[in-house]
């Protein structure tokens, strides 16, 4: 059977992050994350339905959310879900929490010289980082024409005619 496991959720920090640093040098950083739903209802009443989810961010992540996010900052948050387990010490009852493991996020409410956003890796995701060179491209004779020969010479250039789909 398949899986997949993937969220994506935007909302306000509910409150300041808590970064700590384990022995191996990485960081950790939990914070809540706040996402409001506003929704009419059939009587024509609205209504605001709040969820908060417990988030756990690691590495570079972490320490990029630590450093600039604050209680209410704004961020856009990829990552997957984890069922946490446990025993209540004081009831001695099974206990079970739904929360997310952050890969990837983006700043919402970012302000000038606060980086745009980090995927899993830690690199940055702003468009002029991440986008590709312009593609080359050369103009070919029309394959389906009777006069199309097929070049042969060490030329790596690529057209929209050599892609397949």
């Amino acid at each position: 059977m398949a899986s997949y496991n993937k969220v994506i959720l935007a909302g306000n920090i509910t409150r300041d992050p808590e970064m700590r640093t384990l022995p191996t040098g990485m960081a950790i950083t939990k914070f809540g994350l706040a996402i409001n739903r506003v929704y009419t209802t059939k009587e024509g009443d609205r209504r605001e339905e709040v969820t908060f989810i417990d988030i756990d961010s690691f590495g570079k992540q972490a320490e990029t959310i630590a450093k600039y996010c604050t209680k209410g900052s704004a961020l856009l948050v990829e990552g997957r879900l984890r069922l946490d387990q446990w025993d209540d010490k004081n009831t001695g009852e099974k206990r079970s929490r739904l929360g997310v493991t952050l890969e990837g996020f983006s700043f919402l409410n970012s302000r000038s010289g606060t980086p745009g956003s980090t995927d899993s890796s830690g690199s940055s995701n702003n468009y002029e980082d991440s986008a590709p060179p312009p593609r080359r491209t050369t103009t070919q004779p029309n394959r389906n024409s009777p006069n199309h020969t097929h070049n042969t010479s060490t030329d790596n250039t690529v057209s929209d005619e050599d892609v397949p789909f």
